[in-house]
């Protein structure tokens, strides 16, 4: 099972020449390397919050430098901003935010935060939340009732979000535990234990719900085992080898967290909530990389909703926003080379803060690779010149920067692609094994009402969702001056001075404000454009990037009055 989506950034124009990132062994947006983060930790443990025994760190990451700095040490390569880090941290039943000055070894800036929000899971929480699940006597019962060996039984954590409880619930920091059978197989998510609800209290670490309201039958082992070694035949259809060959080596270079291919500058940088952070992308104007302008700030991964259609009260509530909630770069896992990319990928290591603030390191968390697919990225084949046949062709060769991020059942795989047309391509591709429920259903003609979703196998219903993947995308095209444009298709009646009955015409709107900029994504024909008012073309244009979405973008068909998520 397999889905991709893709965002485009089309280059549309000429752009005002700028600095590219630095080659500096330092860089304003770097992340935290491990001695930070360990610096980090000293000065929360050694303020007044390390006297709790129940301080836990949530989020440890830069303290990103005003816009401003940056771009001035760009220009300039002056001395680097003062290096602070953000930090989320979790004591007595408050969460913290704080500033770190790391050169100062202070903190900054310390607020409690207000509201029912609670800051991202830790690995360490999730763990523990699950082995307190299987000690818990009822549970066990539960568990004997359906003829299920303990020993077999995975327990997972997740979060449950706020769907208009009772105030004293949500002041709560609550989550659920889903629990499965594994057994013999490692798809353990094919065979959930249904029925049973799970609530589990992290900060005081007990159960705070416990609920057994019905037995179904446990879908089979047989045939959902992933792994090769359990694979029979018949197999399914392979081909030949196919070999990448660079004859005269790889084709970009990689300096600390900058990295340079063909017209491509651009920093790339771990964020545990976020995953990749793309900054300071800048394309040159000739093939060598020579005269750089601006195209992107910032962007990554802001969050991913993925809401389940299953109103009952075992699912209702399973409407999870990955990125915020449990970490896209914390559930990242190391690429496996010849696997997950390709001979000629080189990698980077990825650096986070464990629940206690040590630093933890994750191996080849990010490939950097040269792609060439036989593709094309333009060709014109002319026969109309007398005596003169010829065809011209450019061929497509992109640098794509890849992670992939295991979040429960479904792996994310993120690509950022530069292409020498000066295009960026986001493209998220989701595998991995559906979300499915058991049922004493075993034929779809059993089924005579809205099941909220498709069965699959006997016992085995996988239950409609979506995914939607937001991108904080920050355009800096020519500067920072950008406005956005909504250009919009409009027939138009021709009238009586042509044989045409009506044509289409572009009409633009510029964005004044955020709530003019806002759009429903496949509700109308129209073209969305970042472009900076303040630099033309020569022929007058205003220089700009097109953003273009998948066929596959769209909004959600909840209702407007359902609770915010």
């Amino acid at each position: 099972m397999k889905f991709h989506r893709s965002i485009l950034f089309l280059f549309l124009l000429p752009l005002l020449l700028s600095p590219p990132p630095s080659s500096s062994s330092r860089h304003p947006l770097d992340p935290l390397s491990p001695s930070e983060l360990t610096t980090v930790q000293s000065v929360i443990r050694s303020s007044p919050l390390g006297l709790s025994s129940s301080l836990s760190f949530h989020y440890v990451g830069l303290d990103e430098p005003d816009k401003a700095n940056v771009i001035s040490w760009l220009a300039t390569n002056s001395s680097l901003p003062p290096r602070r880090a953000f930090a989320i941290v979790r004591a007595e039943k408050l969460t913290h935010e704080l500033v770190v000055d790391i050169a100062g070894h202070s903190i900054a800036s310390h607020r409690v935060h207000s509201g029912t929000s609670y800051p991202m899971f830790t690995v360490e929480e999730e763990t523990t939340a699950g082995l307190l699940t299987l000690k818990y006597t009822p549970f066990v019962e539960s568990v004997r009732r359906r003829g299920v060996a303990l020993e077999d039984v995975v327990c997972t954590t997740y979060t449950r979000g706020w769907f208009g409880g009772e105030e004293a619930e949500s002041s709560r920091r609550l989550a659920a535990v889903l629990c499965f059978v594994a057994g013999e197989t490692a798809n353990f998510y094919s065979r959930p234990l249904e029925g049973i609800t799970v609530m589990v209290d992290l900060d005081d670490m007990v159960i705070a719900v416990y609920k057994d309201r019905f037995v179904v039958p446990l879908p089979g082992a047989a045939g959902t085992d992933y792994r090769a070694s359990r694979q029979r035949p018949p197999y399914g259809p392979r081909g030949t080898p196919v070999v990448v060959f660079q004859p005269e080596g790889k084709g970009f270079s990689i300096d600390g967290h900058v990295i340079r291919w063909a017209n491509w500058a651009f920093h790339l940088a771990f964020d545990v909530r976020a995953g990749a952070v793309i900054s300071v992308a800048s394309v040159g104007e000739q093939a060598n990389g020579s005269g750089y302008k601006s195209v992107l700030y910032r962007g990554f991964v802001s969050e991913l909703f993925v809401p389940y259609m299953d109103p009952s009260e075992e699912w209702y509530y399973r409407t999870y926003m990955d990125a915020g909630e449990f970490g896209f770069g914390l559930l990242a896992y190391p690429l496996e080379p010849m696997v997950d990319c390709p001979p000629n990928a080189e990698f980077m290591d990825g650096y986070y803060s464990a629940q206690d603030g040590s630093p933890v390191r994750i191996t080849k968390v990010f490939c950097v690779f040269e792609r060439y697919a036989g593709d094309p990225s333009w060709r014109h084949t002319e026969d109309l010149l007398p005596g003169k046949t010829f065809t011209e062709s450019r061929e497509e060769v992109s640098l794509v920067v890849r992670m992939v991020s295991t979040l429960g059942n479904y792996d994310y795989m993120i690509d950022w692609e530069f292409k020498t047309s000066g295009t960026i391509k986001i493209s998220a591709g989701l595998t991995g094994m559906l979300a499915l429920r058991a049922t004493d259903l075993t034929h779809t003609d059993q089924i005579n009402s809205d099941e909220h979703g498709e069965l699959l196998a006997p016992n085995t219903i996988a239950v409609y969702h979506d995914h939607f993947i937001a991108f904080h995308l920050d355009l800096d095209v020519a500067g920072s001056a950008n406005s956005f444009v909504k250009a919009k298709l409009e027939t138009v009646c021709a009238g009586n001075s042509t044989p045409r009955r009506s044509y289409w015409t572009v009409v633009r709107e510029t964005a004044r404000t955020e709530a003019d900029a806002r759009i429903r994504l496949g509700s109308a024909e129209a073209e969305l454009l970042v472009v900076n008012p303040g630099v033309r073309t020569k022929m007058g244009n205003f220089a700009g990037y097109r953003l273009v979405g998948s066929s596959a973008a769209g909004t959600s068909l909840l209702s407007d009055d359902d609770y915010p998520r």
